[in-house]
């Protein structure tokens, strides 16, 4: 008699679904977020398990050190071999259950994509301008979104070349680029010939700042990107007493300055609104966010500065990181806090992770933290990062300030490494679960209708679901991009707060346009009984209401 009741109970709520499925209107009412009716305040939530959480590592391209490494830059089948490189990034990002990847796709003023604009970069094929012989970003973008992992583009603004490459000659950079048919618009610093000596686009010279904008925003235009990233290079880091030749530029550009770090300031936070500003014009959806370096100002020098004593962005790279977050030219900050907990007056991490915390509250811009995997295990840093659950203690710390809302690890080559089993130890306290990206509700979106499950049917492999999902809206907006699949024990309807955290998420698939959606819970015990909901996400997470359940017996 009971499973006669549920199976009634299930039907009576199918009914109800078509009904509601029928009228937008009525499906907005009912809910845009499975968790609607559950307030996180009256939910006893497990802070191991957050439903929603911001989970990347860094891919770094610059000199070869994450991907496309130098061995298949070489190998004989170099585009499979770079493929096949990138496919094992992503699967353990999966693995780790991670949502995102960042890749830098433009890591010295060049291009991982057929740019118009600026040459093929040398850490494809070892030739700096050479073409490779496919489009790396299509790539790049699709394998992610396979994987139903957010890709967000890494882009330098105005690094030009490395010490290791060109250096601060432009008479080495690739024959078409920009900067040699525009000279007076660098600078190399340190000055060429000296160690470490790099070339820069100049950040004061408007002309330069409409250049970089215009190459970034053909890949914003031209691929299905998340999120456009900057890390923490604007003008350069200080060497030595050399001075960053900008003197002619300040005394033609300086828009009424009459203090050049003022002047230099405003020229990067022209250069962040600007780019939030063509990328909203262009693709509303698209997020923005920096990583910078993890001090803004210390209090000595500052009231509203962190409690440090370590160098300072707005002073020694002109970047009033404060001030982006403040006047929410960018939709999330990822502070490298790349220091570690206690005893460490400069920089300790346990004071600046409650800094930044108050910093982003109050507005709309998201906090993810910078970890530095690639200091644990490594002596060179010191015996704090020999503890290997240092990175784990930062991720408990971080529970405690709720504006912290993810982390992205530097870089993937490290997190692989999982030195002093570093990674396993935190992915296992933190990662044990799936977790949907943060939404961002300053952001357009359009209620989703809930998907019905068609299907659940018992295989060797598991538990095969099928669903179906009501007719989405029209254009990029309004679709379901994606869905997520909870699992419940027992056959029964889920309570209030069942859904509150990943507790119960099992998986998230990609939606796939025009078909019946399936997916396979091979977690799932023979013979025991459970209870599937499925929710239909947008491309920025947002997520309906619950299908009406499944019961498994």
């Amino acid at each position: 008699m009971k499973a006669t009741r549920l199976r009634a109970a299930g039907l009576a709520v199918a009914l109800l679904g078509a009904l509601v499925a029928a009228s937008p209107t009525a499906a907005s009412a009912a809910g845009t977020d499975a968790t609607r009716a559950a307030n996180p305040t009256t939910c006893a939530t497990d802070p191991a398990t957050p439903k929603r959480q911001f989970r990347a590592m860094w891919i770094s391209s610059v000199v070869n050190i994450d991907w496309p490494t130098k061995a298949s830059q070489t190998a004989p089948d170099r585009i499979a071999a770079q493929q096949a490189e990138y496919r094992g990034w992503l699967d353990l990002a999966r693995k780790l259950n991670h949502n995102a990847v960042v890749v830098q796709v433009r890591p010295t003023a060049d291009a991982f994509w057929p740019s118009p604009y600026e040459p093929w970069s040398e850490y494809l094929t070892g030739v700096r301008g050479q073409d490779p012989g496919w489009d790396p970003l299509a790539f790049l973008v699709d394998e992610a979104h396979k994987r139903n992992l957010e890709f967000h583009a890494w882009f330098n603004p105005y690094r030009i070349s490395m010490p290791d490459g060109a250096g601060g000659d432009l008479a080495k950079l690739a024959p078409n680029h920009p900067a040699r048919q525009h000279p007076d618009w660098t600078f190399a610093y340190p000055p060429a010939g000296v160690a470490g000596s790099r070339l820069y686009y100049n950040p004061g010279i408007p002309e330069v700042r409409e250049f970089v904008q215009t190459a970034m925003m053909d890949a914003v235009k031209r691929y299905d990107v998340d999120g456009v990233h900057f890390d923490d290079y604007f003008y350069p880091y200080p060497s030595g007493a050399h001075q960053v030749p900008d003197d002619a530029t300040f005394a033609e550009f300086n828009r009424g300055f009459t203090n050049k770090a003022d002047w230099r300031r405003d020229n990067i936070n022209l250069l962040v609104q600007e780019m939030n500003t063509k990328i909203k014009a262009v693709k509303p959806w698209v997020k923005f966010g920096v990583s910078p370096f993890g001090i803004w100002r210390n209090k000595a020098a500052d009231p509203l500065g962190s409690d440090t004593t370590g160098s300072q962005s707005y002073d020694i790279i002109s970047a009033d990181t404060r001030k982006w977050v403040k006047e929410e030219w960018i939709d999330y900050i990822v502070p490298q806090l790349y220091w570690y907990i206690g005893q460490y007056p400069a920089a300790d991490y346990a004071r600046l992770v409650p800094w930044w915390a108050e910093t982003v509250r109050g507005t709309r811009v998201q906090l993810y933290i910078g970890q530095a995997d690639y200091k644990s295990g490594d002596p060179a840093y010191g015996s704090f990062w020999q503890n290997p659950r240092e990175l784990s203690d930062h991720l408990t710390l971080n529970r405690s300030y709720p504006e912290v809302l993810g982390n992205v690890h530097f870089s993937a080559v490290q997190v692989r490494a999982n030195r002093l089993n570093a990674t396993d130890i935190y992915a296992a306290e933190h990662y044990s679960r799936p977790a949907l990206v943060p939404t961002m509700p300053h952001l357009p979106a359009k209620p989703l209708l809930f998907p019905v499950v068609t299907g659940a049917k018992r295989q060797d492999d598991g538990v095969r679901l099928s669903w179906r999902q009501p007719a989405d809206g029209v254009g990029p907006l309004g679709k379901a991009t994606s869905y997520a699949i909870y699992r419940l024990d027992g056959t029964g309807l889920a309570g209030k707060c069942d859904l509150a955290d990943a507790s119960h998420l099992v998986g998230t698939v990609r939606a796939t346009p025009g078909a019946v959606q399936s997916w396979v819970d091979t977690t799932a015990e023979a013979g025991k009984r459970y209870t599937y909901h499925v929710t239909a996400l947008d491309r920025l997470s947002n997520e309906s209401a619950v299908s009406p359940p499944r019961f498994v017996r």
